[in-house]
């Protein structure tokens, strides 16, 4: 479990096929910190390390993650958002994140606005998931508040503290992120999905 909230951003060092397997070898400035078999969310998709190397870290990705995940698109010197799972009896400040990736979306516009910035994303309606204004969503790992709800598309606003210290400073419009919805927004989805 996580709180979707950064700790801190890697570095992808090397990218490594293994039949419909990837190893993506990492380094940040928490390698030190992490142990084998620990899990790390890179960007929202609970991954576990399997090696370190000095400043490096390895963990796998398996073919159906990178499949439902940005994971498949990341390249050598790209950078990911990092974050260790929660301690139990420490403080929640985001809102609990399992990790597991519902599905991708995609941004359709940026806008600056008084210092801080607004982006939409539009996903797949298909499989029933929604958004709850002022409820809760997982971005690329990062949880944040929606501003703006739609059937199949959703807003967020930026502060510059979270826009320099995650991902979000280096989205385009077209640029493709990981999703997990909230727990009560999936509930929401199952009941309309129930009632048809």
């Amino acid at each position: 479990m996580f709180t979707g909230i950064i700790e801190t951003l890697g570095k992808v060092e090397k990218l490594e096929k293994d039949g419909g397997n990837l190893h993506i070898t990492v380094t940040s400035d928490i390698t030190s910190e992490l142990k084998i078999d620990q899990s790390v969310s890179h960007n929202g998709v609970c991954l576990t390390v399997i090696a370190i190397d000095d400043k490096n870290y390895t963990v796998t990705a398996i073919e159906e993650t990178l499949n439902k995940t940005n994971l498949g698109d990341l390249k050598v010197g790209g950078i990911v958002n990092l974050e260790r799972a929660m301690l139990l009896g420490a403080r929640l400040d985001g809102h609990i994140v399992q990790g597991h990736v519902d599905q991708t979306a995609v941004c359709k516009s940026i806008t600056e606005k008084d210092g801080s910035w607004i982006y939409t994303f539009e996903y797949d309606p298909k499989l029933n998931n929604v958004t709850i204004e002022k409820g809760s969503i997982t971005v690329d790992g990062v949880s944040l508040t929606v501003v703006g709800s739609e059937k199949n598309s959703f807003s967020v606003a930026i502060i510059p503290y979270t826009h320099e210290h995650t991902r979000f400073h280096t989205y385009k419009v077209g640029a493709t992120v990981n999703l997990e919805f909230d727990v009560v927004g999936k509930y929401v989805s199952r009941l309309l999905e129930l009632r048809g």
